[in-house]
């Protein structure tokens, strides 16, 4: 049973609703003054070892998975296109068991003249589109 789900490949580390404070923006004042961003994370791994050994080296931690976002997070950049890109990239280049991740990133409370809950991008990377580039 455990290699079937080793070969399916579903398994995943999770965070959500990493909430971190940053500086990112078009608007210089939007650098400046910095804004709350939500990230949620799944990054698909192989960790039926982890299942088995209850080892902490047969998975990603999702503390590490943590540090990696924040020193990401803590480079401005003009778009989140740009911030979320290099979060996944990072992760796929840290983590050589990582086969695949999905980030949600949004900023809180845009200055965009409407009043939302958050605005973002949402990014899908492989290892192999990530090898790719």
């Amino acid at each position: 049973m455990l290699n079937d789900m080793s070969n399916s490949m579903q398994n995943k580390i999770i965070i959500s609703g990493l909430r971190i404070y940053a500086y990112h923006g078009v608007m210089e004042q939007e650098r400046k003054v910095g804004a709350y961003f939500t990230i949620d994370l799944d990054v698909e791994t192989d960790f039926t070892h982890a299942i088995e050994s209850d080892d902490l080296s047969g998975t990603v931690s999702y503390a590490d998975l943590f540090e990696t976002i924040r020193r990401e997070m803590s480079l401005p950049s003009s778009l989140l296109e740009h911030v979320a890109g290099r979060i996944a990239k990072a992760i796929l280049q840290e983590y050589p068991t990582a086969q695949s991740v999905r980030l949600r990133l949004l900023k809180e409370n845009p200055p965009m003249g409407a009043d939302c809950k958050g605005a973002g991008v949402e990014i899908f990377i492989e290892r192999e589109t990530q090898n790719n580039n």
